[in-house]
């Protein structure tokens, strides 16, 4: 029994120092110091953006997936990131973030689906936010712990992934792309020839 007792002991800090320092959580800020291209969140998450995107369940199974359409907004240093989600479900889903730049690389965000504030640091070309998220209640009405993690990349796409958690377990996983939507850049300027030609 107490054979038993042990093994089960080890198998479960194994597990715990798998998550800890092994796994997607492992990952921080300073592992990505200098790298580039630089993450500039006024820059990079700003005017309009077009996000795809997975999500998958705790079995590892794709449950759903996503087209986005973001604005981002920014005022000296604060600004928003609005975002209206169209799901393969058929579900649609519009949120607002409101960032506000910190001292250094830090910022925090506030949304309305947010319990308190999400803390972030940008570190060369990566975001790292923690926060807690309320789902809809069609999905359920759970308080969620959020990983998020933005990655830019050379031709200026961002990956975002992000890790779902409910008392340490991991329920869910999101993998998305965001890249400057062109195409809604373009017809307001469009607009603007039309109907006011030289």
């Amino acid at each position: 029994m107490k054979l038993l007792t042990i093994i089960s002991l080890l198998v479960v800090f194994a597990m715990i120092a798998k998550t800890m320092f092994f796994s997607f959580r492992a990952q921080d800020p300073d592992d990505y110091a200098g790298t580039g291209p630089e993450f500039e969140l006024k820059t990079h998450l700003s005017g309009p953006i077009l996000s795809e995107g997975l999500i998958y369940g705790p079995t590892g199974k794709m449950t759903n997936s996503f087209v986005a359409k973001m604005v981002g907004e920014w005022e000296g240093d604060t600004g928003t990131l609005s975002e209206e989600f169209t799901y393969s479900n058929g579900k649609q889903q519009s949120r607002k973030w409101f960032l506000k730049l910190g001292e250094g690389n830090s910022f925090t965000a506030t949304a309305d689906d947010l319990i308190g504030e999400a803390r972030g640091t940008v570190s060369g070309s990566t975001i790292k936010m923690e926060y807690k998220i309320v789902l809809p209640e069609e999905a359920g009405g759970h308080t969620l712990s959020v990983t998020d993690w933005l990655y830019l990349t050379e031709n200026g796409v961002i990956m975002n992934k992000s890790e779902m958690r409910k008392f340490g377990i991991k329920v869910a996983e999101l993998i998305a792309t965001m890249r400057p939507d062109h195409a809604a850049r373009v017809q307001p300027a469009l607009f603007l020839y039309l109907t006011h030609p030289k």
